[in-house]
C-alpha cells in the first residue's frame, strides 16, 4: 500500500477496534478495492464484517435492496444510490457503519455523467452522508482515489 493510504487504513483500524464498532462495505465502482485496503492489515477480522461488489444495476437491487425508483429516476450514478446501497448494506449486515461507492470510472460517458464522477456515501443509524467526486486521473488512478476518499469520508463521519 501507499503510504498515505496505508495511514488512513491504519486510522480506520484504530478507531474501530478501540470503539468496539462493526463495518460493512457495499462498492460498486471501487471493485472491491475498499475491502482488500481494510484485510491488507491485521486485526480487521475484529470488526469489518463484509464486503460486496454490486456492480450491476440488478445486484443493487435484487441483494442489497436499493429501490428500483431511485435507479430509474437518479441512476447508478448518483448520490441518491451511494446513500441508499450504504443504507440498505448496513441494514443487511446489522453492522454499526457503512461505507459505498458507485460511479463512472471511464473512459467513456455513463447515464450523461462524464468519467471521474463518483458518489461515495457513508452511514450510520439515524443518519447517511454523501459526496460527490469529480476525479481527473486515468481509470487505476481514480478507483484508487475513490477508495481513500470514501474511508477519509468515514474518519470524518465518525467524529
Amino acid at each position: 500500500m501507499k503510504p498515505g493510504i496505508e495511514e488512513t487504513v491504519k486510522k480506520v483500524h484504530e478507531l474501530f477496534r478501540n470503539k468496539g464498532l462493526t463495518l460493512s462495505i457495499a462498492e460498486s465502482c471501487t471493485g472491491g478495492l475498499i475491502s482488500h485496503y481494510i484485510t491488507n492489515l491485521p486485526g480487521a477480522s475484529d470488526f469489518f464484517i463484509s464486503g460486496i461488489v454490486a456492480y450491476s444495476a440488478e445486484i443493487k437491487k435484487n441483494i442489497l435492496g436499493v429501490s428500483p425508483e431511485t435507479l430509474n429516476k437518479y441512476g447508478v450514478v448518483s448520490a441518491e444510490t451511494a446513500r441508499e446501497m450504504a443504507e440498505k448494506m448496513r441494514l443487511l449486515t446489522k453492522t454499526d457503519y457503512t461505507i459505498s461507492t458507485t460511479g463512472n470510472l471511464g473512459p467513456g460517458v455513463l447515464e450523461g455523467k462524464e468519467r471521474g464522477r463518483v458518489y461515495i456515501a457513508a452511514s450510520r443509524e439515524g443518519k447517511t452522508v454523501s459526496q460527490e467526486l469529480k476525479l481527473k486521473g486515468n481509470r487505476a488512478d481514480n478507483k484508487e482515489e475513490a477508495a481513500i476518499s470514501a474511508l477519509r469520508l468515514l474518519i470524518e463521519f465518525m467524529k
